[in-house]
């Protein structure tokens, strides 16, 4: 069966397949990941580690550390953290890059850890950015970063897959930021929630990597799990770039051992010659969830927010709005490279930062900002005003120094604008390319020279739904049951977040104990659900169940409350593993919750329909009295994690078996 670029790539980095096993959308199953990063939170995942008895790396040359995050806290607490982290790092032999080197992200490109058709993951929300250079990046929790030190592997669900053709070109100032900001505002109502993104078509040549890189970077943003560009003759030439750089500069500053002809380990002509003899592209006639159509050469600047990336506003209204600004940013891992410096130094030459306006930049590495200097953009910026900040993620992420203060309104080329991460959550935050951001510095208000229109891009979506395919039984281990039976209780709300599922009092009492934590279960959803539910009962709930934090206990005190499972229209990704690495099975089955909601409506928040289910895992069906409904299969890595207790316990029983 035909599998797209997604699946394609799975199926290499996936394990303990049947020898004729064919990976799919739905399906679960075990990654060894070529790398996995992890930043700051690096202090978090150590601790995780030691727990589960792991005593050294499975593959140092899998492991990443990046100090980025945090790098303007220069106090003896942070000091420590980062000399810790540094220590434990080099004693595991995993690739370090201290602070001050540059965004983690922005590394794994440089670096060639982001390498095309290979799977990337890292502990941070925007690995989608590796999609850029065609690598599969997608983000895991710190359990995950734990358990693939230890063992080098963990799970993943492959996702829905859309695709996403762009065609015809950008015309002169208008920017890869302009087309993820039209993207998400166009497309806000969740249409690829969850999905992984393949970008195709006759545009995407004329997409420099760099405009690439901020568009797959901020899929993110648009509830993506990963954004991923083919591999081109565009990404060749930047890969033929970067090797030449890396000959030029030598081996200064590689974390890895060069072999031993003294070669850049990841980044050389080998490996360059291999990846031209072996691109993977989607197969004919392969299956796409949604299918978007975006014509580029319709594209006109707008701006995100304020507050959200689903608002989004022309520059011409916005220049008509005369919104004075009072900070502005040319920062992150989206819009901190090279062109983006070079485009906002065009903008600003031989004039002034506005006097009420303190503009921040910052580049995304420190190479970046060397080959700025350069070319004379980093000081055209400083001579017209900037604020320089060393190479990280500062303001972006609510860090150091220039944070919005009350009642401030800024605008900024990040990726986030959500209210108060940039400061106080009395201001307000928009998003930019970093030409609108340059330009609104220097006029005092949201601002861009030109003749635009008020038009949006020309889209079209295309919505298809999967013909019913015959799946061969899946093998149940032992200790998972081929069938489970219960009764449900229907919770309808759609969007249900962490803090309704688990109140935020009580996420930091640490000796809450599994009883206390199954007593305040969904008591801010529905004080009324413990009288209502029992032990066996199984939960259903409605779409997008589990949003909002990552906090782990809105897993364990269903869990605890003696709910086998949770059934959902779909999950928050991020709620979803961490369930399974908790041993609470999270099940999506859109057809029985909209059954559901057709009968029992949404009047109460609570409902026992008086329904007996049965699961069979074996045939991938919940079977009622009168109805059957499809469940993805419930594959061997899933299993293992539910009958192990969860991912912690599996990584232990691994180790001891070793």
């Amino acid at each position: 069966m035909s599998q797209n670029l997604i699946e394609k790539i799975a199926q290499r980095y996936a394990f303990d397949l049947s020898s004729d096993q064919i990976v799919h959308s739905g399906d679960y199953i075990s990654i060894r990941p070529s790398h996995v990063m992890t930043h700051d939170n690096t202090g978090a995942v150590i601790p995780k580690f030691r727990t589960i008895g792991a005593t050294r790396l499975a593959n140092p040359a899998q492991v990443v550390h990046t100090l980025d995050h945090n790098i303007q806290d220069t106090s003896e607490k942070n000091i420590e953290k980062y000399q810790k982290i540094e220590a434990f790092s080099k004693e595991m032999g995993a690739d370090f890059y201290p602070a001050g080197r540059g965004i983690g992200h922005q590394i794994m490109c440089e670096e060639g850890y982001a390498w095309p058709g290979t799977m990337v993951v890292a502990s941070d929300s925007h690995s989608n950015m590796y999609g850029g250079l065609g690598c599969l990046g997608t983000p895991i929790v710190r359990t995950d970063a734990a358990a693939i030190w230890a063992t080098g592997q963990t799970w993943w669900q492959i996702p829905p897959v859309a695709k996403v053709e762009l065609k015809g070109q950008l015309i002169e100032w208008v920017t890869g930021k302009d087309v993820i900001i039209s993207l998400c505002g166009l497309f806000k109502k969740d249409e690829v929630l969850n999905h992984a993104i393949e970008f195709t078509g006759s545009g995407i040549s004329s997409l420099t990597i760099e405009e690439r890189l901020t568009i797959a970077n901020m899929t993110t943003e648009w509830g993506a799990l990963a954004g991923v560009f083919p591999t081109d003759g565009v990404a060749i030439e930047w890969l033929k770039a970067r090797i030449d750089f890396v000959k030029k500069r030598g081996l200064e500053g590689v974390a890895s051992d060069p072999p031993g002809n003294g070669n850049h380990p990841r980044l050389n002509e080998n490996r360059l010659l291999e990846l031209q003899n072996n691109i993977s592209s989607a197969d004919d006639e392969t299956f796409y969830s949604k299918e978007i159509i975006f014509d580029l050469s319709t594209v006109q600047p707008h701006i995100s927010g304020p507050n959200s990336v689903k608002v989004m506003t022309s520059i011409s209204e916005m220049k008509d709005r005369n919104l004075k600004i009072h900070k502005a940013y040319l920062v992150s891992c989206v819009n901190s490279r090279l062109d983006d410096l070079a485009q906002a130094a065009r903008v600003v030459q031989n004039k002034k930062i506005a006097d009420h306006v303190e503009f921040y930049i910052a580049a995304a590495s420190s190479e970046v900002q060397a080959a700025s200097e350069a070319r004379g953009d980093w000081q055209t910026l400083l001579e017209a005003g900037a604020i320089p900040l060393p190479p990280g993620c500062g303001p972006c992420i609510g860090l150091g120094a220039g944070l919005l203060e009350d009642g401030e309104v800024g605008i900024s080329a990040t990726n986030r604008n959500f209210k108060g991460r940039m400061g106080s959550r009395d201001a307000d935050a928009y998003l930019a390319s970093p030409a609108v951001v340059a330009a609104s510095a220097v006029a005092g208000k949201i601002d861009y020279p030109g003749d635009w229109t008020r038009s949006e891009p020309d889209s079209t979506i295309k919505i298809n739904k999967k013909a019913g395919q015959k799946r061969s039984t899946i093998e149940i281990i032992p200790g998972f049951p081929e069938k489970l039976t219960g009764e449900l209780i229907f919770c309808h709300q759609d969007n249900l977040n962490t803090d309704g599922i688990y109140p935020g009092k009580y996420t930091y009492v640490d000796e809450f104990s599994p009883e206390q934590q199954a007593e305040v279960a969904m008591e801010n959803y529905d004080p009324d659900f413990k009288e209502i539910s029992k032990p066996g009962d199984i939960l259903v709930g409605g779409f997008n169940f589990g949003s909002g934090s990552s906090r782990e206990q809105a897993a364990t005190c269903l869990k605890y409350s003696k709910i086998p499972l949770v059934i959902a229209g779909s999950f928050s990704e991020t709620y979803k593993r961490n369930a399974i690495n908790n041993g609470f099975l999270a099940i999506e089955a859109p057809d029985l919750v909209n059954d559901l909601k057709k009968e029992h409506g949404t009047e109460k928040l609570t409902v026992r329909p008086e329904i007996e289910v049965m699961i069979d895992f074996k045939e991938s069906k919940i079977k009622t009295s009168t109805k059957k409904y499809d469940i993805g299969p419930v594959g061997t890595a899933a299993q293992e994690l539910i009958v192990d207790g969860g991912l912690e316990n599996w990584v232990k029983k691994r180790l001891e078996s070793l």
